[in-house]
């Protein structure tokens, strides 16, 4: 299958080429870069080199709907509308990594994100990208809306408690730990070398865009409203999101009844892995061992003074809350195997 990837020259660009070059059902056709038109890709992204000989393009959506049977649209918030609007047209298969598409209620983008929709009866056509929740929807679609990554990180982690109705779905707490790379590749002073290492910066520690993809989802599960707290934190990483939520249980849950829902949920799922262990330094999910890869690790604690329960969820930013879900759902919406192009141990140590 022939692909395109728009935007191709950013950081989850460059990571969807690279899990592209090796994906056995792909043939890479056109990536295109408005900045680095004319560039061979190895230039920008130099881990490439011998993998893939192509040029950047510019963009020009009639080639790229001749060329591609689907294309990944990377490009930042606001600028994916247009792109996507005139591929669907033309009947292609669209996976969007962009926040463009990911709200189904087209009033929320002005809440989280200050604008309005210019196309919103695309947005009930959009299926939100994360396979563990709408796998059959995303069978069916022709456009897929990837993930925030700290809202997949996070959701996978409330999803089987909120399943089974055990927590107070007016107060969910949700604290994420990010690494440099979830700011994207252009520059800013907050970047730069002197003002990034060594930091835990809080920033927008109320009303986070994510915030919104996190109810909407919870609320479809519990299919009422869902009231959500997060703050987010820039860390000493460059890859790796930890997400800590702090949930309030409204019923008694043994540390083994939980294992169960968290399993019952989960069972089938290939990259879910399960974290928690009474021995050694590696208790609890921790971002160190997923860099590289498509797995949300999760975990959990009981509080049991507080009727709390803290759920943990470990993922790479670029993985699975990019790049690693767009190629996922690319596998899903094509009848792939799942695992294909992403069924790699992660980087260990880093």
């Amino acid at each position: 299958m022939k692909v395109g990837v728009v935007g191709a020259s950013g950081y989850v660009g460059g990571e969807l080429l690279r899990l592209l070059v090796s994906h056995p059902k792909v043939e890479i056709s056109m990536v295109i870069s408005r900045q680095k038109a004319g560039q061979y890709v190895h230039r920008v992204h130099p881990s490439l080199k011998g993998f893939i000989d192509l040029t950047f393009s510019p963009m020009d959506t009639e080639k790229l709907a001749n060329s591609c049977d689907m294309v990944f649209t990377a490009v930042p918030h606001g600028k994916s509308n247009e792109i996507v609007k005139v591929l669907y047209e033309r009947g292609m298969k669209i996976v969007d990594l962009s926040a463009d598409f990911r709200l189904k209620n087209p009033k929320d983008y002005v809440k989280w994100y200050g604008w309005e929709h210019p196309f919103p009866e695309l947005l009930a056509k959009s299926v939100y990208g994360v396979p563990e929740f709408h796998r059959p929807d995303i069978q069916r679609a022709q456009l897929v809306s990837c993930p925030g990554c700290m809202a997949v990180t996070s959701l996978l982690a409330i999803k089987p408690l909120l399943e089974n109705n055990i927590i107070d779905t007016e107060h969910i707490v949700v604290d994420s730990k990010i690494g440099s790379s979830g700011a994207g590749a252009k520059l800013s002073s907050g970047t730069h070398h002197a003002m990034r290492y060594g930091v835990i910066r809080p920033y927008k520690p109320a009303k986070h865009r994510h915030t919104g993809e996190i109810e909407q989802e919870l609320g479809l599960i519990a299919k009422k409203a869902i009231k959500v707290s997060m703050s987010p934190h820039a860390v000493n990483l460059v890859r790796g999101i930890l997400t800590t939520n702090h949930l309030f249980l409204t019923k008694g849950a043994s540390e083994l009844d939980v294992w169960k829902m968290y399993r019952n949920s989960y069972k089938n799922e290939p990259f879910i892995r399960f974290i928690r262990d009474k021995k050694g330094l590696y208790k609890f999910p921790d971002p160190k061992f997923v860099v590289g890869s498509n797995f949300c690790d999760l975990g959990f604690d009981i509080d049991d003074d507080n009727q709390r329960l803290v759920a943990l969820s470990a993922s790479d930013n670029l993985m699975k809350g990019a790049a690693g879900s767009a190629v996922q759902n690319m596998n899903v919406m094509q009848g792939f195997n799942e695992t294909d192009g992403l069924k790699y141990t992660p980087l260990t140590p880093v």
